[in-house]
């Protein structure tokens, strides 16, 4: 901050004494150097160079925030209303310094790291400005550039300007881009963006409309700052980062004040992400081990993270200085207290408080790292020349000086690429087991050509050895013959020698005996047989007679033991009849009992409703009888009538079981209590598990299909509606047909109160996101709809809560509601008289229009005029807000309120 002297002008010898710094290095300390007519103190020179260490260095170093002012020139308005007047700052660019009037002789000077005048081009203003930033980002680092200043001084111009027809014109962001594009290689690098605005305290995505309300989430380890609910776009050229602003700008909120015609109403945030690989270092890391060679040593690439923030700060401004009025009052208000929460976090950054309140506001919550973090940080505050302003440029000033001490600890942010390794690991291992599967099957084919011959080898061998056997076996077949011929020959000559018929005569005679002999032991061989084949069939017959004894035996053991079981069987039937007619006996007593109690009870309940309402019909919340209403204020029927019981009593004396039980009697009075007083009991929240557990909900979905009744049916559905409320209820009702069954129940109903007990249960399970499109597919919207013929109020109430349900909970797409033509009968009934029909309407209108695909089928129904009228004239605040951000949010509702050439308060 300056110390508060003064230059004045007939004091020169002062002001020649004076001595300045020369330019103040990144990291240089703030100086500021005032000199008065009574007291003039040189100023401290910075004892601090330029950084120094290395991006590796974990423990950061110290980088102070640079700071530059830039003077916008005098607009045309000025130059007419000002004519008489000088500026009130006087600009030294070379000794980077200003002087602000306080009269016309007294003026307080500061210091800067950068002084630019009005003449200043844009590309001077982003090399001094920022492309020292982008550099540190594109080595590893998180930078941030920061436009501050009163509205209407160029911070826009100064930040954000395209410069489409001129080129010299662009601004801080496109540039930055340009110089970040070129600095990375697309093949390795990353580069992606996320463009939003803050405004009156809501995070909304620029590139994505319905985004509108982001959360900021912090790392408790580190501090860092992410946003996950935003979007996040790769950039690959400069075309379309241009593209991404166009369309970014365009869902920006501006406003026409008397200051400005195009006032900036959200503070504009560009998060530019740079992801590089760092080349180089996989070696330098393996080199420290000593150890290139091995291959199994697999290190890691280096990849560095930097991140740019780019920070279009909406300006302030004095209330009767802009003239805001209406929601310009309000958003100049929500401008003003972030703008306000900021200034204390860098004040007590830069007198190093203990406590920095950096949770007043969400915009000192994203720019934690920026002031006091780890980010470098550059700050271009804009100042006019116009005296009339000279507080706010007094007010800008202060804010830069006191910017200028606060230091931030600086760190690289380097990561090992695992990713990107794994990937390299991935193909390398595909490759070597492409490998070995190639030198598998080349060794598998090997094998099988050397298996292949030395099987054709051991054929020939066995082939080879086989001729040689034939070949011996007939040498010797040939010697056998020759010697047995030569034998013969031989024989047949010495029976010729010895005299052949001598051996004829005898052989004759001893013929016949030897016959008979062999005769007889052939007749005897053959009755030894037939004995023993006879014996062994005798054996098998006596061994297959044994077994069937034996089975017989065992089938009669068995007849006896299972004749004593039957009988043990029997006896136990017995006396489980005599107690099923005892428990029989029991239960019919019970049940006269709960009979004649229920029948009490539900005349004394009916004579305490006329007696406090003088009605029979009340109204209570799910669409119920009021019997719960009376359980509930048992104490006051106790004292006025001195009722002996209440439904909560019969509960705990009688048990659930029971009551459910008479569900199914026979008797239709009996039912229509029982369903009574359970549909008493589901409006409480704490039995309704009970209830289902029970099998109540079963046993209530069957009354909707065994009944006829048309009163079991209304109070049926009812405690269905009740039950409806839990959302795991809603589920078990969707899982056994209940959407179904209320829809038959709806059809065939002829009174009114019954069509609001089902338009009131299918209205909750209108509510279950989960559950829209199988409630559709089972006709429970086409039902819904339906019931609006009967035109009862309650009836179209329930309708109006369904689809209002319906429509909030609805997902991307084109709504069911309007494709299942419900809405002209939401048009129709948008004015409707009864005030809760109204209100449903209402809200289901601005719900619809919040997805940007269904707009052009509402304004084709006319929703468009509806909404315009819901925004001025609704009794509720919340239904005219939502109506007014739907309005001005959504790019179709714009483009028809344009080409119908229609300007209202909110559209800019």
């Amino acid at each position: 901050m300056a110390n508060s002297g003064t230059y004045r002008n007939g004091d020169n010898s002062k002001r020649g004494a004076m001595k300045l710094d020369k330019t103040l290095s990144w990291n240089s300390s703030p100086k500021s150097v005032a000199s008065s007519s009574s007291k003039s103190k040189p100023p401290r020179r910075s004892n601090t160079g330029l950084l120094v260490g290395s991006p590796k260095n974990d423990a950061g170093v110290y980088g102070r925030v640079r700071v530059a002012v830039r003077l916008r020139p005098r607009n045309a308005e000025e130059l007419v209303a000002d004519n008489d007047f000088a500026d009130c700052v006087e600009l030294q660019p070379e000794l980077k310094r200003l002087k602000l009037q306080r009269n016309n002789w007294d003026s307080d000077t500061y210091e800067f790291d950068e002084v630019l005048t009005e003449f200043a081009s844009q590309k001077r203003v982003y090399e001094v400005v920022a492309k020292p930033v982008v550099e540190s980002v594109l080595d590893g680092y998180n930078g941030t550039v920061m436009a501050y200043g009163q509205t209407g001084t160029g911070k826009t111009y100064t930040m954000g300007r395209l410069g489409e027809k001129n080129t010299s014109g662009r601004g801080i962001m496109v540039r930055a881009m340009e110089d970040i594009m070129a600095g990375i290689s697309l093949e390795t690098d990353s580069v992606s963006i996320s463009y939003l605005q803050l405004y009156m305290e809501t995070l909304q995505d620029l590139l994505d409309p319905a985004n509108d309300n982001i959360s900021i989430t912090e790392d408790p380890s580190t501090g860092d700052v992410s946003l996950p609910g935003a979007t996040l776009i790769d950039i690959r050229d400069r075309e379309s980062f241009i593209k991404l602003l166009q369309l970014g700008e365009a869902h920006r909120f501006a406003a026409n004040t008397k200051l400005n015609t195009e006032s900036s109403r959200s503070h504009a945030i560009l998060m530019v992400h740079v992801k590089r690989s760092v080349k180089g270092k996989d070696s330098d890391l393996a080199s420290e081990n000593g150890n290139t060679s091995n291959m199994f040593k697999v290190k890691p690439p280096i990849v560095q993270k930097g991140k740019l923030v780019v920070v279009d700060l909406a300006g302030s401004e004095r209330i009767d200085k802009s003239g805001s009025e209406g929601h310009t009052l309000e958003e100049a208000k929500s401008i003003n207290l972030s703008l306000s929460a900021l200034g204390k976090c860098i004040n007590a950054l830069a007198e190093n408080k203990a406590h920095v309140p950096i949770r007043d506001s969400k915009l000192t919550r994203l720019l934690r790292d920026s002031f006091g973090g780890t980010a470098r940080t550059s700050l271009v505050v804009t100042i006019g020349p116009s005296p009339r302003h000279r507080g706010e440029t007094a007010s800008t000033i202060l804010f830069g000086q006191r910017a200028m001490k606060v230091e931030n600890m600086l760190k690289i942010k380097e990561e090992f690429d695992y990713k990107s390794l794994s990937r390299r690991l991935n193909i390398q291992l595909e490759k070597l087991v492409a490998e070995n599967e190639r030198q598998q099957k080349s060794f598998q084919d090997e094998i099988e050509r050397i298996a292949i011959e030395a099987r054709e080898r051991i054929s020939e061998a066995e082939k080879n050895y086989a001729n040689a056997l034939e070949t011996e076996k007939a040498k010797y077949q040939r010697d056998y013959r020759e010697s047995l011929r030569k034998l013969e020959e031989q024989w047949s000559q010495d029976q010729k020698l010895h005299g052949g018929g001598k051996t004829k005569k005898e052989s004759q005679t001893k013929g016949p005996d030897k016959a008979s002999r062999e005769e007889a032991p052939k007749g005897s061989s053959a009755e030894v047989t037939e004995f023993k084949r006879l014996l062994e069939s005798e054996t098998l017959l006596r061994k297959a007679a044994e077994e069937e004894v034996n089975n017989l035996k065992t089938q009669v053991m068995q007849c006896r033991r299972s004749e004593a079981s039957a009988n043990s069987e029997i006896l136990k039937l017995r006396k489980l009849l005599e107690d099923e007619a005892c428990q029989k006996r029991r239960l019919e007593e019970e049940t006269a009992e709960l009979q004649s109690q229920l029948l009490q009870l539900s005349s004394e309940l009916d004579q305490t409703g006329r007696r406090l309402d003088g009605s029979e019909s009340e109204t209570f919340q799910g669409g119920l009888d009021s019997l719960m209403s009376q359980v509930r204020d048992s104490q006051k029927r106790e004292s006025v009538g001195g009722e002996k019981a209440s439904v909560a009593k019969l509960f705990e004396q009688v048990g659930l079981q029971k009551i459910l039980s008479l569900l199914e009697a026979d008797d239709a009075d009996v039912r229509i209590h029982a369903v009574k007083v359970v549909a008493n009991l589901a409006a409480e929240e704490t039995n309704q598990q009970k209830i289902v557990e029970a099998g109540g909900l079963t046993s209530l979905m069957g009354l909707l299909t065994s009944s006829d009744d048309e009163t079991i049916h209304r109070v049926a559905a009812g405690a269905i509606a009740n039950l409806a409320m839990n959302e795991t209820n809603q589920e078990l009702i969707m899982v056994q047909g209940g959407v179904r069954l209320l829809s038959l129940t709806a059809a065939n109903a002829r009174d009114p109160q019954t069509l609001r007990m089902v338009a009131g249960a299918i209205a909750n399970l209108c509510g279950n996101d989960k559950l829209q499109a199988k409630l559709r597919a089972e006709g429970g919207l086409k039902a819904l709809l339906e019931m609006v013929k009967s035109r009862h109020p309650d009836v179209l109430a329930q309708v109006a809560r369904g689809i209002a349900n319906f429509a909030k909970c609805s997902k991307s797409g084109k709504s069911l509601l309007i494709e299942d033509n419900a809405l002209p009968w939401i048009m129709k009934n948008a004015n409707n008289d009864g005030s809760p029909i109204k209100r449903h309407i209402e809200l289901a209108l601005c719900h619809l229009a919040q997805h940007e695909v269904n707009a052009k089928d509402m304004i084709g129904e006319g929703a468009l005029w509806e909404l315009i009228r819901i925004s001025q004239e609704c009794s509720r605040e919340d239904i005219r807000t939502l109506a007014r951000r739907t309005l001005t949010s959504s790019p179709s509702f714009q483009g028809e309120l344009k080409r119908l050439r229609i300007e209202y308060p909110w559209n800019h």
